[in-house]
Formats: C-alpha cells, structure tokens, sequence
C-alpha cells in the first residue's frame, strides 16, 4: 500500500513480522561486511535480527527470507545487475555520516526512540551539500578513474583518514600487519 512502511515480510505465502529500526538494520550492515565471518554465518545473523519470529522460520524459508530480508534493506530498490564502487562503509563513516543525516531529519537520530529502516534512508538519500557527500562525491571519482579537482586533491591529501575506507582486516591480517610494522619500526 503506498504510503506505509512495511512491518513484516512475507516468506512461503506467511507473513512475519520484522524488526525495522534502522540501527537493527545497520547491525545486520556491519556483519555483512565483517571479514571475520562466513557467508552463512553473516545469512544467519541477518535472518536472526529482521525476524522477530526467527523461530518460526524453516531450513526450507531461509532462501526466501534472506531474499525478502535483502530487499527491504535494499529500500525496495534493489539492482542485482548493476554492481556499484563500494563509497561509504557505514561503520567508518559513522562521524560523518549521522551528522548529514541529522541535518536532513531536524534531530538527532541517534537519540531517538524508534525511526524506521526506510524512513532514516529516506533522510539519507536527502543528504546533500556537506562533508559527508563531498567525501562521497570524491571517493565516487576516484573509483570512476576520474581526476579529482585541485581542491578536492588537496583536500583528499590533508584528510585521508576520513577519505579512503580502510580494509577490514581479519584478526589474522590485522596480526600480521602489526607485526610487519612492528618490525619496520
């Protein structure tokens, strides 16, 4: 129905109510991109935050339910075709990210009660002049191969920790990193 924000998803013709705050969905957001785990266990994690009525789901739903999951987190507008330059991590862009979003919605979200999944990406993709979709506008060149302005370089140069997204390590890499400069001093 338009106009309403969906509180459940239906898997195998039953309907199951899900969790649709947007920090659930941002859990579910950083275990996708945990190198740590492996791909069923980041499917589990997901199936075991949306749905409220996890128990209920069968081996033979969770095909269908990370599906239905994947697309109500994907704002409904899911492309699996088209495959974009990764230009924001979530958790990296936190600082300067919730900012932009707060300015969009007229309070800060972070301290509010409940904002729902589509409504908070819906402040989102409303962002616009700012620091967050600068560095996103630059980092979307860069991944294009585009030459950046004069003054975008020099901001990118005097700002990489917020400009480049950092790799996420597994604990072994991050071990082995550490070695490797512990040693070169």
């Amino acid at each position: 129905m338009i106009g309403e924000l969906p509180k459940s998803l239906t898997v195998n013709g039953v309907e199951h109510p899900i969790r649709t705050d947007f920090r659930d969905v941002l859990k579910i957001v950083c275990a996708f991109n945990d190198p740590e785990l492996e791909q069923e266990e980041k499917v589990y994690i997901c199936l075991f935050i949306i749905y409220e009525d996890f128990d209920r789901l069968t081996q033979a739903d969770y095909e269908q339910a990370f599906k239905a999951a994947l697309d109500f987190i994907d704002y409904g507008m899911r492309d699996d075709n088209e495959k974009s330059p990764r230009v924001m991590d979530w958790e990296q862009d936190e600082n300067i990210m919730f900012p932009a979003v707060n300015k969009v919605a007229g309070f800060e979200t972070r301290t509010a009660e409940y904002i729902h999944w589509w409504t908070f990406m819906g402040y989102y993709m409303e962002i616009s002049e700012g620091v967050f979709s600068t560095i996103l506008s630059m980092r979307m060149k860069k991944a294009k191969h585009k030459k950046l302005e004069k003054w975008e370089q020099e901001y990118w140069n005097s700002n990489k920790a917020i400009c480049v997204i950092q790799p996420k390590l597994t604990a072994e890499e991050q071990a082995a990193k550490d070695r490797l400069n512990a040693m070169l001093g």
